[in-house]
């Protein structure tokens, strides 16, 4: 597993939030179910570009993203598409479509791809912002580790619901038995990973750090120990960043 040190934060930082981070950054470098180890790094190479990216800017500025041709200030060799992808969510997620995520498909992204590098840009997204929140330079991506992709879809994923298929509680069995916990209910930010059960298994690994036990997310009393904020503080600030970012859900 990568190291991860938050020894030079002017803060003090958790062990268990440094042991999550180095976490998610292993398995940012390893090869994913569709994507390989080296197409992931990149995907959060153009999530870190699409901060300074002007074409990002001028659409964020923009009425409409629509309304703004050009292309993207790209930091690899990804398809056009799949830049646009990590451009767009990370720069301008609360004005995406779903005539956008069409197109997308259309441009020879598949579902299931679409969905892990989702995964991807949100895990490099939030663990930069953290730490810029705490004054540091974001970590420097890992080096992309060699073999092939799993290409596992689960069986019980059903369209109807989202713009992706999803796995109900009650649809994961079999190879997806262990997806949800054994929870009777998985909110629906996490279901929306489903079709990627492995991106589902690391979200819920990281979480007991970041947040609460998924579990336990419908219970307002509980309160993970050995937090300096109460669970009705973590949950007015989760609102309001959601405000600040339009989050539509």
């Amino acid at each position: 597993m990568m190291a991860i040190s938050y020894a030079a934060a002017p803060v003090a930082v958790r062990d268990d939030l440094a042991a999550a981070h180095a976490q998610a950054w292993t398995a940012l470098a390893a090869p994913g179910t569709w994507w390989t180890g080296a197409e992931r790094v990149a995907i959060a190479a153009e999530t870190r570009a699409a901060r300074d990216c002007k074409l990002c800017l001028a659409r964020k500025q923009a009425l409409s993203p629509a309304a703004v041709a050009g292309a993207h200030d790209r930091r690899t060799t990804l398809p056009e598409a799949v830049v646009d992808v990590a451009h767009r969510i990370a720069s301008d997620p609360a004005r995406l479509s779903r005539r956008w995520f069409e197109d997308v498909t259309a441009n020879g992204i598949s579902d299931a791809h679409y969905v892990e590098a989702l995964a991807v840009i949100v895990r490099t997204v939030s663990i930069d912002s953290f730490c810029r929140g705490i004054g540091l330079a974001p970590h420097a991506l890992p080096e992309a580790q060699p073999g092939e992709p799993a290409r596992h879809r689960p069986v019980g994923a059903k369209g109807g619901e989202a713009w992706v298929p999803l796995v109900a509680v009650s649809d994961a069995t079999g190879p997806e038995a262990d997806l949800y916990g054994g929870a009777r209910r998985a909110p629906n930010v996490v279901r929306a990973l489903s079709l990627v059960p492995d991106e589902v298994r690391l979200l819920r690994a990281l979480a007991p750090s970041h947040y609460v036990p998924f579990e336990r997310v419908p219970d307002p009393s509980f309160a993970p120990p050995g937090r300096a904020l109460s669970r009705a503080q973590m949950e007015l600030i989760a609102a309001r960043v959601s405000v600040l970012n339009e989050c539509f859900y």
